[in-house]
């Protein structure tokens, strides 16, 4: 009787009997949600001052937790043999070398609660406890004797007070008392609610012991990075009057160890951050740029004298935002990456301003859409190391060196080895200014040459931010449900110079929309784009421009707009940048220029718009705020326009793809919904289409 209950709840849940009955013959070749929990990604590779070893982070998920988990392994770049080197319970992140490279520190919370700092002895394999902090360390930083390691902590502060509750009797049970707030950022995306206390550095003892704290007062200060003295830090800050409503001017500061003085090196309206000390001490690098107020500026590359004097701007003709750099060990040249046409460049950058590049695959900037991305560190012997991908792989582990470039893991190959996956194509998009629109089309496992397929324009966030030919978690499911995905990096896209950025400067998004139609056409008229079935989505600024573009044009069967802006006045005040959205996206204060506010928000189309709309949101995010998405789904649902509202539970802005069962269930949303506006029929061919 058993198998007749099996069959009747089948029908019950519209599943067909055989799906449910019929054993499997053969592993099922299509990448799934399931599949999600088999991905192992590396991430922060730290090779040791002599070059030997790699020591890197390796995250991997854990389906009965529904979390990414991560430890450290450590890889022989001779051989390429690899090892766990701190794993077991707790995550384990952060790996640092010591300058002798005989010890490595890294944060863990293998004994609960807060992450504390570690060192181990790479000789003996013995591990200490560092620190043991109500908070979590950040920004590692060993001294050049290696006899100290400076972190910065936040320190805990009462906050506002304002009035009091009357006593409370013994043993009774009241309510939690009222939060007053008075900071500007009083929630951020990352990490919720902020908890009254400001970010200083701290130094403790190599060996551990009591830490001490070195910077003071109600600022924010930045990572520490030692001078090759030791007598020195320098750190990047806001430390002025008005900090809170400062939004890109910070500047670099020398803190003395012994006395605790802090002085000030750079001191121009402008952001001047990371600051990083020449090996023999001459020269300090960092990256700023001036101010202007615009939606984007790259960051450059400076370079200038210990005391501060002397800054000059290093390889001006580069045109990249330096996302990251390194001295080299001479003290002649900077290594640096910066993203470049949609994958991240390494290059060796003179003090003369000439530029070689080391690597031009650098990649890891998430799982589940292709954003670019990616780390590298840097040995002593101008070996790097960094991690790479590719459209069918996550992030992986490679080595640059004398010209060569090796991957050194492989860490998906077993998991992935079995699934039939999209593959890509590069699309040909010309804008109807004549400029072009770097494109990418995937294209569904066993695509054959002219036929047509149902097709997703999916739009990148940002808007400042690029996408490139890297493998996403979302994509490849939409390709396993039969879909190909058109992706750009529409202007406004960073990689491809200041003036390419600036193309979205105070007219975001609309001046997106030629952009994201001409590379539709060119879908379709490349045979692949079944111009009958074509949909639209997009997170954040790809939200926002899905929100848009439905109050443009019917063209689309459906659209899923995740994580929107729909009100420029709205997010403007309630997100978690209120002193940057406002001046430098909008160029003025809601109610300096509400018309423009208007004319460029989606709410002003919704008049227009008849396409049916999932939207999509995370439920604790503080950057495009959760009121937006509700305002789309009210305002779709007042239109009388098919829509429904999903909200990922716990899931911030960022962290909306966090939980593996999240991003796999959010991504089956998608394909559900667009599975029910799309048309069904056989597969066309370009010349059964008319084409």
């Amino acid at each position: 009787m058993n198998h007749w209950r099996v069959a009747l709840a089948a029908l019950a849940l519209g599943t067909s009997w055989t799906a449910i009955a019929a054993p499997a013959n053969a592993p099922d070749p299509r990448f799934s949600g399931g599949d999600l929990f088999n991905l192992a990604a590396a991430s922060d590779p730290q090779i040791s001052p002599d070059g030997r070893s790699i020591a890197y982070v390796r995250r991997s998920n854990d389906i009965m937790t529904d979390r990414a988990r991560s430890s450290i392994w450590l890889i022989d770049t001779t051989t390429g043999d690899q090892r766990p080197l701190v794993a077991g319970s707790g995550n384990h992140m952060s790996p640092r070398w010591s300058p002798d490279g005989k010890r490595l520190a890294y944060y863990s919370t293998s004994e609960g609660g807060a992450p504390q700092l570690f060192v181990r002895w790479m000789d003996t394999g013995q591990c200490a406890r560092i620190t043991g902090l109500p908070d979590s360390p950040n920004g590692i930083a060993w001294s050049p004797d290696g006899r100290r390691i400076a972190y910065l902590m936040t320190v805990p502060d009462e906050g506002a007070k304002l009035g009091s509750a009357p006593p409370k009797p013994e043993g009774a049970e009241w309510a939690k008392p009222l939060e007053i707030i008075d900071k500007v950022t009083y929630r951020t995306d990352d990490g919720g609610y902020v908890k009254p206390g400001f970010d200083h550095i701290f130094v403790v003892d190599a060996l551990g012991g009591a830490p001490r704290q070195l910077t003071f007062g109600a600022y924010h200060d930045g990572n520490p990075a030692w001078t090759p003295d030791g007598r020195a830090i320098l750190f990047s800050a806001v430390r002025k009057p008005d900090w809170e409503m400062i939004a890109n001017d910070s500047e670099v500061y020398r803190l003395d160890v012994d006395s605790g003085t802090v002085s000030t090196l750079t001191d121009r309206r402008g952001p001047d951050n990371a600051p990083k000390v020449s090996p023999d001490g001459r020269l300090i690098a960092y990256v700023g740029f001036d101010d202007h107020k615009k939606g984007f500026e790259q960051g450059d590359l400076y370079v200038m004298n210990a005391d501060g004097g002397g800054s000059r701007r290093v390889a001006p003709a580069l045109d990249r935002s330096i996302d990251q750099f390194e001295w080299a060990s001479d003290g002649h040249s900077i290594v640096a990456s910066y993203e470049e046409a949609g994958s991240v460049v390494v290059s060796r950058i003179g003090l003369d301003g000439r530029v070689s590049r080391i690597a031009s695959d650098v990649a890891g900037g998430g799982l589940d859409r292709p954003y670019a991305g990616g780390g590298f560190s840097l040995a002593r012997n101008g070996t790097v190391a960094f991690t790479t991908d590719s459209v069918s792989r996550p992030p992986d582990v490679a080595v640059a060196t004398g010209g060569k470039v090796r991957q050194l893991t492989r860490l998906n190959d077993l998991a992935l080895s079995g699934k039939s996956l999209g593959t890509l194509r590069t699309l040909a998009v010309t804008a109807p200014d004549g400029s072009p629109v770097p494109s990418w089309i995937l294209l569904p496992p066993g695509y054959q040459d002219g036929q047509r397929v149902p097709t997703i324009l999916e739009i990148h966030g940002g808007p400042y931010a690029a996408y490139g030919q890297h493998f996403s978690t979302d994509y490849q499911l939409y390709a396993a449900a039969g879909y190909a995905v058109l992706y750009t990096n529409p202007r406004g896209s960073t990689g491809y110079g200041q003036a390419f950025a600036d193309g979205i400067e105070k007219t975001y998004p609309d001046s997106n929309t030629a952009d994201l139609l001409a590379a539709v056409d060119a879908a379709v008229g490349s045979g692949i784009a079944d111009p009958e079935n074509v949909f639209v989505t997009g997170g954040s600024g790809g939200g926002i421009l899905t929100a848009w573009l439905i109050g443009k044009t019917d063209r689309f069967r459906a659209a899923a707009s995740q994580k929107p802006v729909i009100n420029w006045t709205s997010m403007s005040l309630t997100s978690d940048g209120i002193q940057f959205f406002g001046p430098y996206w909008m160029g003025a204060l809601p109610w300096e220029n509400y018309q423009s506010y208007w004319a460029r928000s989606p709410l002003s189309l919704m008049a227009n718009v008849k396409t049916p709309t999932l939207v999509v949101v995370g439920a604790e995010d503080y950057r495009t705020p959760v009121s937006e998405a509700e305002q789309l789904y009210s305002a779709l649902k007042l239109r009388g326009v098919p829509t429904m509202l999903v909200k990922v539970p716990n899931a911030s802005h960022g962290g909306i793809a966090g939980r593996p069962s999240q991003s796999a269930a959010k991504a089956a949303a998608i394909i559900a919904w667009f599975d029910k506006y799309r048309t069904r029929r056989e597969p066309q061919t370009a010349e059964r289409a008319g084409q």
